[in-house]
């Protein structure tokens, strides 16, 4: 018994004070425009990928839902960049490493399922944790935008927000409605 409690202790991270880079946020203001920037690539790393997810999709309501949310996801970047101009700022992106993850890990269920109903399940899986994140994303940035009284950024923000959320309605609504029972 005391060589688990042992080991658990022992597995325990020690825990330190994080030293801030030099380029570290300072502000809000700041820290909106990391999240702006953080987003933006995310967006636009999502829009590469989705051509392959549509194509590998057996599913043509599912394949009609990532062609359509693609077709916003370029909308939402146009606002983004409403976003940096309120900010007097160049549209910029800063990589996005939990995107990149999501990214990766769709890629890997299309490789690690075969075409048809499952596959179909572990492409929206996939898509609803990335909107996940953008709703995240999108809620804490529309928060700043409100304090920092940015209301072109905050009303630009809440729109993406809304269709974030719409899109993973839909993905509900399409696993739900006898794919994810097809997968079984």
């Amino acid at each position: 018994m005391k060589t688990l409690e042992k080991t658990k202790s022992e597995k325990k991270a020690k825990v330190v004070k994080v030293k801030a880079k030099k380029d570290a946020a300072k502000d809000l203001k700041e820290l909106f425009e990391d999240g702006l920037k953080d987003v933006y690539w995310a967006e636009k790393a999502l829009l590469k990928v989705m051509p392959k997810l549509e194509k590998n999709a057996t599913s043509a309501k599912l394949s009609k839902a990532i062609k359509e949310h693609a077709s916003q996801t370029e909308t939402q970047i146009g606002r983004l960049e409403v976003c940096f101009e309120e900010l007097g700022k160049k549209p910029k992106g800063k990589k996005c490493d939990a995107m990149k993850g999501l990214i990766d890990e769709a890629k890997g269920i299309l490789e690690d399922t075969e075409p048809g109903s499952v596959r179909d399940a572990g492409i929206i899986a996939a898509i609803q944790k990335a909107e996940h994140y953008e709703i995240a994303t999108y809620g804490t940035l529309a928060a700043f935008a409100k304090v920092l009284k940015l209301n072109q950024s905050l009303k630009a923000l809440l729109k993406s927000l809304d269709e974030e959320k719409n899109c993973d309605n839909l993905l509900t609504e399409l696993a739900d409605t006898n794919l994810n029972s097809k997968a079984k």
